[in-house]
């Protein structure tokens, strides 16, 4: 079965113009009408000009949005994939857990804690090899929200579009966290298995300590970031999407989140890992690839679509037609073609 993946999907923003065109063309015919009501009776300067055509002004705009479209869809470049075959590749197996409550939300790093963390993490699935990498989001339950893969680009696609409404459940549950990345191994090679906790370390709900001290029998590396500063910062409130104050306790004091780092350090000596945190770009995730690429990697099959065809060309050459065709179709009658019939519109 064919697979159709789209190389250049930023572009589809480009349709956006599309209504805008109509809007203007719209206006245009309008002004236009109006000029014209201004000489006369409209039925008799029909008549006084026999060849202006009221179709094909629409005709000819109706095939220039089609030019554009297809164009459009040429930049986007559709990819037909087919002939799968089976590889073997050797890598390591990545869970990157992620904190996803409201308390990432702090601006005490810029933009956020969350941004911040996502755009670190995205940089490191860039330097990522064979390594495959499962992603689980957590604020007060876990869920796995991309199951383990090799298909890098779509852990980046699906990571742009989390934020704290990714997990129904708000609070901060690092050890459910740590239980979820647990289950997303499938019981590989016990040398092989990395788990990287991205967390502010306020916790509330549970003691994560024990999970970490199961995974660490189980032959599972437990890394941790720690994202924001030991001054913490109060949690923003937004009302569609503007600022409408912050997170209050229950004496209307507002509430400043701080960066615990003892329990991300604990959580990490527990599992054999490495603690790291920075305000940088990286957070600090570029010393722990360091640490992942000292370990022993595993051997692992994978299905690959091994050809991508590129369909860009039928698209230009539709364009080329369609504009050919505006070119071709006068906004006046022609008196020649008009005799013979050629043209159905008036």
């Amino acid at each position: 079965m064919d697979i159709l993946r789209f190389e250049n999907q930023e572009y589809f923003i480009l349709f956006a113009i599309l209504p805008v065109l109509l809007m203007v063309f719209v206006a245009a015919l309008y002004i236009r009408k109006k000029r014209i009501k201004k000489l006369g009776n409209l039925q008799l300067l029909d008549r006084l000009m026999p060849m202006r055509s009221k179709a094909r002004p629409l005709l000819r705009f109706a095939l220039f949005l089609l030019a554009f479209s297809s164009l459009i869809m040429a930049a986007v470049n559709p990819q037909i994939g087919f002939k799968t075959e089976e590889t073997k590749s050797k890598g390591i197996d990545i869970v990157i857990a992620l904190d996803v409550s409201r308390s990432m939300l702090a601006e005490d790093i810029r933009p956020n804690r969350m941004d911040r963390a996502k755009m670190a993490v995205s940089r490191l699935i860039d330097r990522l090899d064979n390594d495959r990498v499962s992603l689980v989001l957590f604020a007060g339950s876990a869920v796995t929200q991309v199951p383990m893969t090799s298909d890098h680009d779509a852990v980046k696609m699906i990571l742009r579009t989390v934020n704290t409404n990714s997990v129904q459940v708000q609070g901060t549950a690092i050890g459910r966290a740590l239980e979820r990345s647990i289950a997303s191994f499938s019981g590989q090679d016990e040398r092989s298995r990395v788990i990287i906790l991205v967390s502010d370390g306020e916790n509330h709900q549970d003691d994560p300590i024990p999970v970490a001290n199961r995974a660490a029998e189980q032959g599972i590396i437990i890394h941790t970031v720690g994202t924001g500063t030991s001054q913490g910062a109060p949690i923003p409130v937004y009302r569609g999407g503007q600022l409408s104050g912050f997170i209050r306790d229950h004496e209307g004091n507002t509430v400043i989140s701080r960066f615990d780092e003892p329990m991300l350090r604990s959580i990490a000596q527990a599992a054999g890992g490495v603690f790291r945190s920075g305000t940088g770009p990286d957070l600090g995730l570029n010393s722990i690839l360091e640490e992942i690429r000292k370990m022993e990697q595993q051997e692992y099959e994978t299905t690959r679509f091994s050809e991508y065809e590129s369909r860009f060309h039928y698209f230009i050459a539709l364009a080329l037609i369609f504009f050919v065709l505006e070119l071709i179709i006068f906004e006046r009658k022609n008196k020649w073609l008009n005799k013979i019939k050629l043209f159905d519109v008036t």
